[in-house]
């Protein structure tokens, strides 16, 4: 430690706990520090220049150090720092981003609310529908349907409808009514002998035994990313979401998309609902909505939702839910500002373009005896490696953590 005593590892040693880090190996291996970003690449303090394939957290959408996005930042920071939305109280930047994000996404989708992330944001889901159930007096409708292996946040609620372990061990959680159904990816978890459409038609009919088991009207939302991105890039089978759609449907059971990963053009299409032709009666947008160059969030969901809310908040005297941050200013601006470069540039359509050459590239690794699948849409791929391809036996991983999606030149 004394070669670091005065580094900055070593003051991030002595004072940070990282998150999704082993904090033991932490002390011994320090931290990456990052200095400076542009482009695709970042670069450590030693000028060393990586590629940042995962662009950052699946979030900058038009690179690092883009000046556009600092100038909006910077103007908005001169003229209105920070206001906030309580009350009646509003500002421009928030307003004419709502008014852009309700024209950008499927027709149903007609009312915002911000937060600072997608966790937030996804809290903030299960919060307005349990007010809408209550105020509709269906007092039972409070259980979620999630999947084994989906990711929808860390905090309390949204954490407990993530669907990966180690977001629930020792955390007590799920701490909500939520049952995780099947993850829809057929290469791990079809059966042996099963077609796609087979494992298709049994994910559907476990959804519609939990649904008809548990009591449809004990049921309040289903939510899931189109096209599950953390926990392995997994796009669903043929025909999974017209199904999953249909049962929401026919069992009155708000549809929930959690594009934050998916949205903005990542699978080559505007929304990842748009790409697998289902509509949501709520959405959750955050990371590529700023590129993260400001910590943002948003919720949008339909004229029905909103009525019954608006509704009972008339009854009771206000909506009793709100940040400190929600639509900040400065957050909004960027934000703004970020979707103006992503239409000008025509970055949806590079990525349809580009993703097509991704994908076919990749497929040429399918036949290594280490490959068993590869596996995406548009820019966001997967391979997945293999001990044995025949069993398909996994390799067991050390990789550094902070180093994934990282590679160095």
């Amino acid at each position: 430690m004394n070669h670091l005593s005065n580094s900055l590892a070593a003051v991030d040693i002595a004072t940070t706990l990282h998150p999704y880090t082993d904090a033991r190996a932490h002390e011994v291996n320090g931290p990456l520090v990052i200095a400076r970003g542009e482009g695709v690449h970042v670069y450590d303090q030693a000028g060393k220049e990586y590629i940042e394939g995962l662009a950052g957290l699946w979030s900058v959408a038009v690179g690092f150090s883009e000046p556009r996005l600092v100038q909006a930042a910077r103007r908005q920071m001169e003229q209105l720092p920070y206001y906030h939305s309580f009350a009646h109280k509003a500002h421009e930047p928030s307003i004419r981003l709502a008014e852009k994000l309700v024209e950008m996404t499927p027709a149903p989708l007609t009312r915002v609310f911000y937060t600072s992330s997608g966790s937030e944001a996804n809290d903030t889901v299960v919060k307005l529908i349990w007010y809408m159930n209550n105020a509709l007096g269906r007092t039972k409708k409070k259980k979620f349907l999630a999947r084994i292996k989906g990711y929808h946040g860390i905090t309390v609620a949204s954490g407990s409808l993530t669907g990966l372990p180690n977001n629930h061990r020792d955390f007590d959680l799920p701490a909500i009514p939520v049952h995780h159904l099947t993850c829809p990816h057929f290469y791990r978890f079809g059966a042996e002998g099963e077609s796609e459409n087979d494992f298709t038609a049994r994910l559907l009919a476990e959804a519609e035994d939990v649904i008809l088991r548990e009591g449809p009207e004990t049921i309040a939302g289903f939510i899931g990313e189109p096209l599950m991105a953390a926990g392995g890039v997994m796009p669903p089978p043929a025909g999974y979401w017209q199904g999953i759609e249909a049962l929401c449907r026919k069992y009155d059971i708000l549809l929930i998309a959690d594009e934050v990963i998916n949205g903005f053009g990542r699978l080559g299409s505007s929304f990842g609902a748009v790409h697998y032709g289902f509509t949501p009666d709520v959405m959750v947008l955050s990371k590529q909505l700023t590129s993260s160059y400001m910590p943002l969030a948003a919720v949008l969901f339909t004229e029905e939702i909103y009525q019954a809310v608006a509704d009972n908040s008339a009854r009771i005297g206000t909506f009793g839910h709100g940040f400190t941050a929600s639509g900040h200013p400065v957050a909004t601006a960027v934000a703004l500002e970020n979707l103006a470069i992503i239409e000008e540039r025509d970055l949806i359509g590079n990525a349809h373009r580009m993703g097509k050459l991704l994908q076919e590239g990749l497929a040429g690794f399918a036949d290594h005896p280490f490959v068993g699948e590869v596996r995406g849409a548009g820019l966001i791929a997967g391979l997945e490696l293999v001990a044995d391809k025949q069993s398909r036996r996994t390799f067991s991983c050390g990789c550094r953590p902070h180093l994934q999606g990282i590679s160095e030149r």
